[in-house]
């Protein structure tokens, strides 16, 4: 890897605001789609923007997520994924892992889960509407609901879920790495025992059915512990926020929640074209390493050399969609990327857009006069966040 070099930019290129993407990234990137630029951590590495370019960079075995393991990787957080996570692996390894749980996020897997997810958020909205308003969506749906859904498919009991909620956000924090590391601490030792537990007392939960699967299938403690991590992390963190960053996009425009609310049957395509235009990560994403020479957009990425890829901008590329900067609920096929691509797409992609789907038609259905209860400005955001979201989100209606 190359440490600071002579030329390189300093990323990122400016403060994180909102759900906005940073006009000088878009600048820039516009200009050079394959561009050096030093991270906050570790160095030097390749910035990639264009669709084309990140879906290659995500899917091609030449750049090695195993490969990126270590504290001189060049990376945009504070510190780096161990190497027992699944994020970290490359094929077979990664594929070893992947392959034993994938069946519980199938679609049809997913779609048996649906009815407890719809009754999940049919009692967290009794709650709400019973208040009568305002009320903080955040602490009342958007949080409540992707960890209760996650823990319980994991089977955590649900003392434990707000213990939970603070390991996990201390997990994703940009730039405190003390923090982090006793965040994945606790999450590593509880997992541990919860894992030690499902050996000598299996259950039906998906952790109980890994630890007790057959010997062939069998996985060992610590991947088992990792992958409840990273179940844990994305299955909580991004769908909250994620959750939470729809209806403020929805409220902020109100065109848009009525045109849901005239025609709820567009939700699904509203999920995606949603998904697409709002950039949920504050940052680039994970650091690959080439591991031979690879040219992307004329640019020659030399074996050794780091590369990150900016999705929020590669689901911007006017190549691929038209008016990219428009939210268009009937454009049909929308690729984006906001899931991943290649081997490591998102495993809980199916399962979030179906929480996505129901909190939507839920909220439509039956609070369809919902509002912002303050001014647009008055929002807080969270900071320092690897995801980006809202902190509180007062509605009415």
């Amino acid at each position: 890897m190359t440490a600071t070099g002579e030329g390189a930019r300093a990323y990122p290129f400016g403060p994180v605001d909102r759900l906005e993407v940073d006009p000088k990234l878009a600048e820039i990137c516009g200009e050079q789609p394959v561009l050096r630029v030093t991270l906050p951590y570790g160095g030097d590495a390749w910035l990639v923007t264009r669709h084309a370019d990140v879906k290659a960079v995500l899917a091609d075995p030449r750049f090695s997520r195993a490969a990126a393991v270590g504290e001189d990787i060049p990376r945009t957080v504070a510190t780096g994924l161990p190497s027992t996570s699944m994020l970290s692996m490359d094929p077979p390894e990664h594929s070893r892992l992947r392959r034993r749980v994938a069946n519980s996020f199938t679609v049809r897997r997913v779609e048996a889960l649906r009815p407890r997810v719809q009754r999940i958020v049919n009692g967290l909205l009794d709650t709400v509407i019973a208040t009568g308003g305002p009320v903080d969506l955040t602490q009342t749906l958007t949080w409540p609901l992707p960890i209760t859904v996650i823990c319980e498919l994991l089977g955590v009991p649900v003392a434990d879920r707000d213990r939970f909620n603070v390991w996990v956000d201390g997990l994703l924090m940009l730039s405190d790495p003390v923090q982090s590391a006793q965040a994945r601490g606790h999450l590593n030792d509880y997992l541990a025992g919860l894992v030690a537990l499902r050996r000598t007392t299996p259950t039906d939960d998906l952790l109980g059915e890994l630890a007790n699967a057959e010997e062939e299938d069998q996985l060992l403690d610590e991947e088992l512990v990792s992958l409840g991590v990273s179940l844990l992390s994305a299955g909580q963190e991004a769908t909250a926020n994620q959750l939470g960053n729809f209806v403020y996009t929805l409220l902020t425009r109100p065109d848009l929640w009525q045109k849901l609310v005239a025609d709820p049957g567009l939700v699904p395509d509203a999920v995606e074209e949603l998904s697409r235009i709002i950039p949920i990560s504050a940052s680039a994403g994970f650091t690959r390493i080439a591991v031979e020479d690879v040219e992307l957009s004329g640019q020659v990425i030399r074996a050794g050399d780091a590369v990150v890829a900016e999705l929020g901008i590669a689901n911007r590329d006017p190549a691929v969609f038209d008016h990219p900067e428009e939210i268009d609920f009937h454009r049909g096929n929308v690729p984006h990327v906001t899931f991943g691509h290649g081997v490591h797409h998102c495993l809980g992609a199916q399962l979030a857009r179906m929480e996505l789907r129901v909190v939507l038609e839920s909220l439509l259905r039956r609070l369809p006069g919902l509002r912002l209860a303050v001014p647009v400005d008055q929002i807080s955001w969270r900071t320092n966040r690897l995801i980006r979201g809202v902190d509180a989100l007062p509605v009415s209606w």
